[in-house]
This record gives structure tokens, C-alpha cells and sequence, in this order.
């Protein structure tokens, strides 16, 4: 999209028809000589197709990471994070945060003597220089490692919200040898992105990308892939809706069959892009998300996608900023919305608990239904205040 008023049509050929990438900016089987992978069933005999993977290098860190990897935010079984492995996917992403600190145990435990076949990510929320160490600490010992490839800072939405301190810290751990790259992660990359590629110090970006997003998102990541920085793409499956079932009330409206491989197909065929970690819960998801690496990105795929936006229209938050500010009570709508979807998306209604009680008390106390009218006007058609009353029905 060109502008917030794009027509649907003009959206369908500027966003989604997209050139395959080619293999210069590919790196098969052929290219890394690492073979073909098999699945655990393929070695006791049992029938199953070989996965096809494809490596891109994360920017100026030289790493060749799969351009599929494994977000472990939501996991809890450690056989889906050894299948993968086994498989041949080299990037896993976890957090001090996730899960209450077990999450990072779980990923630790699973990878075991397995680790340095691996690029492993982990983030630190917290902000001063001697709590970013205590946690790396704490990381390193729940991760069985000596060593992090990727710490990033995380969920930086505006420039202000990354301090010297925090770019001291990360910097100090390299030279300890604790971690091997700095990195940031954000759901506002128009804004962080092209301020890391200025800053010079930052060395990956993980970032919110799919297909519902606009042009100046794909302006961000061209400017910090130019500047050497790799790209790490997050939400690429624009909020889930893969798991409804049919008794759900969301089901007819949502279930676009094929939508969650098409969002992965068309991230993976972007060229700025190095990895992406979407979500994986168990063994079916892994298989379907391999596809993503064999099956180029075509028009059935765009048709497809197209419906599914169609579909999400009024409930997604495609985190654009438009809604910054709007609210008369001072509620931070995206951030609210992006919540919303940890529930009624990935069918994770605890993290969205968690997320929400997370917000400052006098957001969480608010009620919208006691508003006469909503001041939030959503450019792309969602219902902002059916969404943000859901959110406190379902939460506060």
C-alpha cells in the first residue's frame, strides 16, 4: 500500500504480488552442502518427506540461519523444539520473560548437547545496566549455555524507550563474550528501525511483518537491511485465527483455510528478511510451516490472503500508530488490541491475562462501555471499541 487510503485493489498487486525471491538471494541445500534433513519417523523407518530448507545470512553477522524459525514464546512441549532441530531449523527465539522464566528452561532442556548447532535468541525486559546483567545471568544458566547469539532489548516501541544504559549493557556482555550480537525487537519499526540503522551499534531487528502491513514497513526494513543490520520477523501470520474450532463464534468469519501457510509463504518470499519465528505448539504446525520453505509464494496464495484480510478486517490491529493518541481516556489501543489477539488468535488466554495485567492500573480500570461515543477512528476498518470491551470482559 502506498497510503493509508490504498483501494483493496491497488493492495492486492503492491502488497501481495510479489517477485519470487531468486536463488542468489537464497541459499538452498545445494548451496550450504548441510544435505537434506529427515524427520525423526524417517529414521525408525517410517514414511514422511524430506524437509527442503533454505538459509539467508542474518546481516552483518555473517550467521546462515534457516529462513524458517521457531518462535518459542507460546511452546511447552520440548519434542516439537527437538523435532525441529532434527529437521534442520538453526533459529530458536525465547525470552527471560516467557512462560514466567520457564519457557527458557524448557528451550535449554530440549536443545541439551544440541546448542551450538543452533542460532539461540533470548530478550531482556528490564532496563538498568545491572538488572540486563542479573538477567543475562539468569538466562545463560536456564538456556545451559555459555553464550548468547542474539540478546535483544525488548518490545522498544519508541526510541526514548532504549537508553544508553541499555546500549551499554549489551555491549559489555559482548566484550565478555556472554552474547555474540545486539539486538532489539519492536512492533514499531517505521520508527526503531531506521533509528537503529543510524545508531550503528544494534547488529539484528526483530520485528512485527506480514502481509496485512503497508509499504512503510517494508521502507523500514530495506533501510536497516542496507545498513547491515539482519531481520528477524515477528507476527508474521497477522494474528493467528488458525486454531478456531467450528463451535467457536469466530469460526465462520475466520477460518480462511490455507491464510496461516499463505502469511508464511509471502514473508519468506520478502528479500530483506533473514528468519522469521512464528509460533509452534506441536507437531502438525511444524510440518505445515516446513512447507513454507519447498512451496513458492502464487496467486492461489495471494487470492487466498486477500479473503483472510477481509475476514480479520474488523477485529486485527495491524499496529500501524494511526490510533497513537487518540483515545480520551489515554488507552494504549494497539498495544490493548495486540493483547486481545494473544487470546482470541493464538488461543492463548493466560499470556493475554498476563499481558493485560501487565498495563498501568488506571488503563486496566478503564471501561469502554461507559464512553458515549469512541474517540478512535481505525483507517483500516477495525471495531476498536467492540475489540477493547472484549479485552476488558475477558481480562480485567
Amino acid at each position: 500500500m502506498k497510503s493509508k487510503n490504498t483501494s483493496r485493489r491497488a493492495f492486492l498487486s503492491a502488497g501481495l504480488m510479489l517477485p519470487v525471491v531468486g536463488a542468489s538471494s537464497r541459499m538452498g541445500l545445494a548451496d550450504t552442502g548441510m544435505g537434506l534433513f529427515r524427520s525423526p519417523e524417517e529414521s525408525t523407518g517410517k514414511a514422511s518427506t524430506p524437509a527442503k530448507l533454505e538459509y539467508r545470512t542474518l546481516g552483518r553477522t555473517g550467521l546462515k540461519v534457516t529462513t524458517l524459525g521457531f518462535g518459542c514464546m507460546i511452546t511447552s512441549d520440548p519434542s516439537v523444539v527437538q523435532r525441529a532441530v532434527d529437521i534442520g531449523i538453526n533459529y530458536f527465539d525465547s525470552s527471560r520473560g516467557y512462560q514466567h522464566g520457564n519457557n527458557e528452561r524448557m528451550v535449554g532442556a530440549a536443545l541439551g548437547s544440541k546448542r551450538k548447532q543452533v542460532v539461540l535468541s533470548t530478550k531482556t525486559d528490564t532496563g538498568t545496566r545491572d538488572s540486563m546483567q542479573k538477567e543475562l545471568e539468569t538466562s545463560l544458566r536456564e538456556l545451559k549455555t555459555d553464550f548468547i547469539d542474539i540478546w535483544y532489548l525488548h518490545g522498544k516501541d519508541n526510541v526514548a524507550d532504549v537508553t544508553d544504559e541499555m546500549i551499554e549493557a549489551q555491549q559489555i556482555a559482548k566484550k565478555q563474550g556472554k552474547i555474540r550480537f545486539a539486538g532489539v525487537s519492536t512492533h514499531k519499526p517505521q520508527i526503531l528501525l531506521p533509528w537503529m540503522a543510524q545508531k550503528g551499534v544494534f547488529d539484528v531487528a526483530l520485528t512485527v511483518y506480514n502481509f496485512s502491513m503497508d509499504s512503510g514497513v517494508d521502507q523500514a526494513i530495506a533501510t536497516a537491511t542496507k545498513a547491515g543490520i539482519g531481520v528477524v520477523a515477528m507476527k508474521v501470520m497477522a494474528g493467528g485465527f488458525k486454531d478456531i474450532k467450528p463451535s467457536d463464534p469466530l469460526y465462520a468469519k475466520l477460518k480462511t483455510d490455507g491464510a496461516m501457510l499463505a502469511a508464511l509463504k509471502w514473508v519468506l518470499d520478502r528479500p530483506n528478511v533473514a528468519t522469521t519465528i512464528p509460533g509452534m505448539t506441536d507437531m502438525d504446525q511444524l510440518e505445515e510451516n516446513l512447507k513454507a520453505m519447498a512451496e513458492p509464494f502464487s496467486k492461489g496464495d495471494q487470492r487466498v490472503l486477500a479473503a483472510h484480510l477481509d475476514a480479520i478486517k474488523p477485529i486485527y490491529c495491524r499496529m500501524c500508530g494511526q490510533c497513537d493518541g487518540m483515545c480520551q481516556k489515554g488507552l494504549p489501543v494497539a498495544d490493548m488490541l495486540r493483547i486481545l489477539t494473544y487470546a482470541d488468535g493464538y488461543r492463548q488466554f493466560a499470556l493475554g491475562r498476563e499481558r493485560f495485567q501487565e498495563l498501568a492500573a488506571e488503563h486496566r480500570a478503564v471501561r469502554c462501555c461507559d464512553c458515549a461515543e469512541c474517540t478512535v477512528e481505525c483507517p483500516h476498518g477495525v471495531r476498536v471499541s467492540d475489540r477493547m470491551a472484549r479485552a476488558q470482559e475477558l481480562f480485567a
